[in-house]
Parts: structure tokens; C-alpha cells; sequence
């Protein structure tokens, strides 16, 4: 077990922490939306309603749809553009050979064909994949939930394509796309003149800052 921990540690912490604060946005979200029906002299929902109401999804689905594209973009977009001297890119004068097919390789790749060309963008593909599933839950809970203060002030409910037609559910949107795009840019431009010794995301301290590449 220790092993396995040394071997997994950064998926553990990480994936832990997940759970962790997912768990604390439930619970405060739970109070909070219990709060705003006190305003509106409704009565409080249970914890379990709540992880199946709008409310939950929307604010759920509208992080996680900005970070997979953040992560399904950068994938791709560092396999075709390059920024000499980042530690997040690869060195725009060095190609990168790709090792020969063995018996440790994946088995799609040693299948060839289809098989083993759609492999080669497996995880770009995935990452957006989870994207286009979040931005959908977003909508959907999104106008679910807008539908909810609609109808706490006495209007009209409205439905999923008339949400995707309204200015708040891209506002929601566009706010958290573009603070994900300027923490990426940040990360490949600092990582051209700063360190973090040990760290993968890092060149080695002592690197010159036109080294390009971990």
C-alpha cells in the first residue's frame, strides 16, 4: 500500500481534494439556497432535493465545462504552436521522435490502423469530449435553476433553448472561459523566466530562460 500511495500520490491528493470541496460547495450551496427561499418566504429544501436541483447543477457543470476546455484546448494547442523558452512547450527546433511500437506499447497502438490513429488524440478528444457533457449539464441546469427565480418572483419559467439564448447563461459562460485562458497563458510565460525546483510544470532551476521544454 505504501508503494501504491508513493506511485499514486498525485492523483490521490488531488482527486481527494476534489471530493473534499465538491462536498463543501454542496453543503454551503444547500444553506445558501435555503437561505434565498426564506427571502421569498418559501419553505427549505432537503440536502438530497438539492443535489438533484438546478441550482447544483448549474454552479457544478458551469466550473467543470471551463476547466475541461481549458485542458482539451491547451492539449491541443501545444501540439501545434510553441512558445521558445516555456516550459510548458516543446522545443520548436528539436523534433521529438516517436518511440517504436513494442509488446509494452498500448494495445490499440499495436492493433494499427483506425484504431491506433485515433489513440494518437485520445486524450484531446476525451477532455472535450467531458467538455461538450458540462457545457450541456450547465444549460440544462441553467435554465432550470433561472427557471426557479423565475418563478420565486412571479414570472414565467423558461426553457433550455430559450436559456441558450439568453445573455446570462453565456455571461456565466464567457466569465469563467476566459479567466481559465489566463491562467494557462500566465503558466506558459512564467514558466520562461520562473522555477519551481522538482516540478515537471518547471525547467531546472539553473536553465537558461531561452531553454525550452522540462
Amino acid at each position: 500500500m505504501r508503494g501504491w500511495l508513493r506511485n499514486n500520490g498525485l492523483t490521490v491528493v488531488t482527486l481527494g481534494c476534489f471530493v473534499l470541496f465538491l462536498a463543501g460547495q454542496a453543503l454551503f450551496g444547500w444553506r445558501e439556497h435555503n437561505s434565498e427561499l426564506a427571502d421569498h418566504h418559501r419553505a427549505a429544501i432537503g440536502f438530497l432535493r438539492y443535489l438533484h436541483s438546478g441550482a447544483f447543477a448549474e454552479a457544478t457543470f458551469e466550473n467543470w465545462e471551463s476547466e475541461f476546455l481549458q485542458m482539451g484546448s491547451y492539449v491541443l494547442l501545444t501540439a501545434w504552436l510553441v512558445q521558445r523558452g516555456s516550459a510548458e512547450s516543446r522545443d520548436p527546433d528539436t523534433e521529438r521522435p516517436e518511440p517504436p511500437v513494442t509488446d509494452k506499447s498500448p494495445g490499440l497502438v499495436r492493433r494499427g490502423g483506425w484504431p491506433a490513429r485515433l489513440y494518437a488524440h485520445s486524450l484531446s478528444v476525451t477532455l472535450l469530449a467531458a467538455f461538450v457533457l458540462s457545457f450541456l449539464g450547465h444549460l440544462i441546469g441553467g435554465a432550470q435553476a433561472y427557471s426557479e427565480e423565475q418563478l420565486l418572483q412571479g414570472k414565467a419559467p423558461v426553457s433550455v433553448a430559450q436559456f441558450a439564448a439568453d445573455p446570462e447563461f453565456w455571461f456565466q459562460s464567457m466569465q469563467n472561459w476566459q479567466s481559465e485562458f489566463l491562467a494557462v497563458g500566465c503558466l506558459v510565460l512564467f514558466s520562461r523566466y520562473l522555477r519551481e525546483r522538482g516540478s515537471p510544470e518547471s525547467k531546472p532551476v539553473n536553465a537558461p530562460h531561452e531553454a525550452t521544454g522540462s
